[in-house]
Formats: structure tokens, C-alpha cells, sequence
């Protein structure tokens, strides 16, 4: 074997053993929060921690505050590459499929936030996955910040005081629940909720959880809110245009679902506290929070798990995901079996 031979043969072996370096890429993601929210910060805490992960071989361009499109136009945003991934929750898209109502809020199902992710890490990301693809789109994961709260400039204390009250309701199966209770919903952007309150067009709204809706300013202007909450615990999802998905590395992909997961859990515990001390702080500035009794949140499940099996045949996906969480939730003991 000739030297020039055997060093041809050594700069081949060094060409293989060589890991080829994964390609740079650049993410745009839109949510619907500002950065100075618990949630909105917790986001940046995301990002960096894909860009470390990475070595910077993902940088993530994040869009607070739905500052690119409308925030029930993000999806459609992501899945026409107006941007990469779509951050908000799988409920807006209910107009393209009612099925999606089951994987952004269930409503009147779940306790915790818990319970809501054993569901979707024991089968349930598989099979909610078939109904994103559908529509071009990766579902990567969920986060969840635990209950909601609802506010209002008058007494929310109970099912009675529901009665023709205006408050801002995001689309899909919670505006026909609460219309079914005597509300008047009515469906609008995160970004118009402060000038409905300020000109009456509404009297209160489901926006978020009660520490969210502290920092964003909500107690300036109204001065009750149910808590804790009982009738929505959204699920926002990380959903990616399924081609960018795709042409991301095996690694690439797997440091975005770890960064996910660790970003859900952290929000699911410090909202836990920090719904807690935001009530605190809130009681002693005069907002008014109302614990609804058992009973008056027996007649809001009740009047919700109607709603599921209604939706549920519409779509034989929509059918697919109530009768999944129908079973796990009977599995948890949470309903009964002839509910």
C-alpha cells in the first residue's frame, strides 16, 4: 500500500466519523400574549432554552401580543408559511373542525392541568395528531396554566347571575354553553377585550387565569372574577407548518419537544402559586372573588358534557376525541360511565 494510499484512506475514515453539523434555522412563532405576562415570559424562557439546547443552531423568532395577524388567524398563518409555528390554542380552529374544540378546551372535563397532560402523553397526542396533519400542521405539544378565571365589572356569584351578562367568549363550543345559561357571548380578539370593557360593549370576559389577567391591567377596570375556576382550562398548543416540521433534524426536534415540556410543566406550577397570591393581592385591593358552590358547577358540567356529545356528531373526528376523553376521564373517576 502506497503512502498517498493509505492517507486517502485515513481522510475518508475522518470524513465519516465526522457528525455533519445540522443546518441553521430560524422559527417564526406568533402567541397571543404580551412578554410582561407570567405566561409571556415563560415563552421567552422557551426560547432561549431551544437556542442553548441547539448551540444556536435553532433561533426562534417569537411575535408577542399576536403582532403578525389576528390570534384566530395563526394557524393559518403558520400552515401558509406567513410564519413557521403557531402558539395559541387549537380552539380557534374550530370552524375548520369541531374536533378541535377537544383539543384546545374541553371544558367541564379536567380538574388539574394534570390530568389534561396524562391524557394527551397516553395516546392522545397520537390521535389528536391525525387531525392536525390534516390541515398541514405538526402538533408538538400542549401548555396548560390550570383554570380560568372569569371577569366582570357586576357579580358572577352563580348560574343566575349569568343572565343576559355580555362578556367576551372566545369561538366554539363555550359560546353556545354559556348562551345556554342565559349569557350573552360574544366572540372577539384578545387585543379588543380592554376598549369592550372601557365603552360597555361588554361587561366582562374570559381572558385567562386570574394571574394573567392581573398583570395585563383586567382590575383596573372591573372589580370581580370567579375564582378558583370551573369552566375552562384552555390548552395552548405549539402546532409547526408540518413541512418546516419536517425539515428539521431528528435533534432539532427533539430539543424543541423537550423545551415544550419543560416550558408546560413550569407554567402549570407557577401558576399554581401565583394564581394564589394574585388573589390575595387582589381581595385586599376590593375585587370581589366568587368560589362558585358544588352544585353551581354541577349545572355548568352538566350543561357542558351536553355540548360535548352534541359536537361529537358533527365530525367523526370530533366523535374520535370526545369518546377518547369520555373514556380517560370515567378511567380517572371524574364522570361516571352513564354520563
Amino acid at each position: 500500500m502506497t503512502m498517498k494510499t493509505l492517507l486517502s484512506g485515513v481522510a475518508l475514515a475522518t470524513l465519516v466519523a465526522v457528525p455533519a453539523t445540522a443546518q441553521s434555522v430560524t422559527l417564526r412563532i406568533q402567541n397571543h400574549y404580551a412578554p410582561d405576562q407570567t405566561s409571556g415570559k415563560l415563552i421567552q424562557q422557551f426560547v432561549e432554552d431551544v437556542e442553548t439546547m441547539s448551540g444556536g443552531d435553532i433561533d426562534i423568532e417569537m411575535f408577542f401580543s399576536s403582532s403578525v395577524v389576528k390570534t384566530v388567524e395563526t394557524f393559518d398563518a403558520a400552515a401558509s408559511g406567513i410564519l413557521d409555528c403557531d402558539m395559541t390554542g387549537g380552539a380557534y380552529q374550530t370552524g375548520k373542525n369541531p374536533a378541535f374544540q377537544f383539543v384546545g378546551d374541553i371544558m367541564g372535563g379536567y380538574d388539574t392541568p394534570w390530568q389534561q397532560y396524562a391524557w394527551l402523553y397516553s395516546g392522545g397526542l397520537e390521535q389528536a395528531q391525525e387531525l392536525y396533519n390534516e390541515y398541514g400542521m405538526q402538533l408538538v405539544g400542549w401548555n396548560l396554566y390550570g383554570q380560568e378565571s372569569m371577569v366582570s365589572s357586576t357579580p358572577i356569584a352563580g348560574p343566575d347571575d349569568l343572565k343576559n351578562w355580555k362578556f367576551r367568549s372566545p369561538p366554539g363550543m363555550e359560546t353556545e354553553i354559556f348562551a345556554n345559561l342565559g349569557a350573552s357571548p360574544i366572540v372577539m380578539d384578545f387585543t379588543e377585550v380592554f376598549t369592550a370593557l372601557e365603552t360597555g360593549i361588554i361587561e366582562g370576559s374570559d381572558y385567562s387565569g386570574l394571574a394573567n389577567d392581573e398583570s395585563i391591567g383586567l382590575f383596573d377596570l372591573v372589580k370581580h372574577a370567579t375564582y378558583p375556576g370551573f369552566h375552562s382550562m384552555p390548552a395552548d398548543h405549539l402546532a409547526c407548518n408540518k413541512s418546516v416540521w419536517d425539515g428539521l433534524t431528528e435533534q432539532q426536534q427533539r430539543i424543541i419537544e423537550v423545551a415544550l415540556q419543560k416550558m408546560s410543566f413550569r407554567i402549570a406550577l407557577t401558576f399554581e402559586v401565583e394564581n394564589t397570591q394574585a388573589a390575595e393581592r387582589l381581595t385586599e385591593a376590593g375585587v370581589t372573588l366568587h368560589d362558585w358552590s358544588a352544585e353551581d358547577r354541577a349545572t355548568f358540567r352538566e350543561a357542558a358534557q351536553s355540548a360535548w356529545q352534541d359536537w361529537a356528531g358533527r365530525t367523526p373526528e370530533a366523535k374520535a376525541l370526545v369518546d377518547s376523553h369520555i373514556a380517560f376521564l370515567t378511567q380517572l373517576g371524574l364522570i361516571s360511565e352513564t354520563n
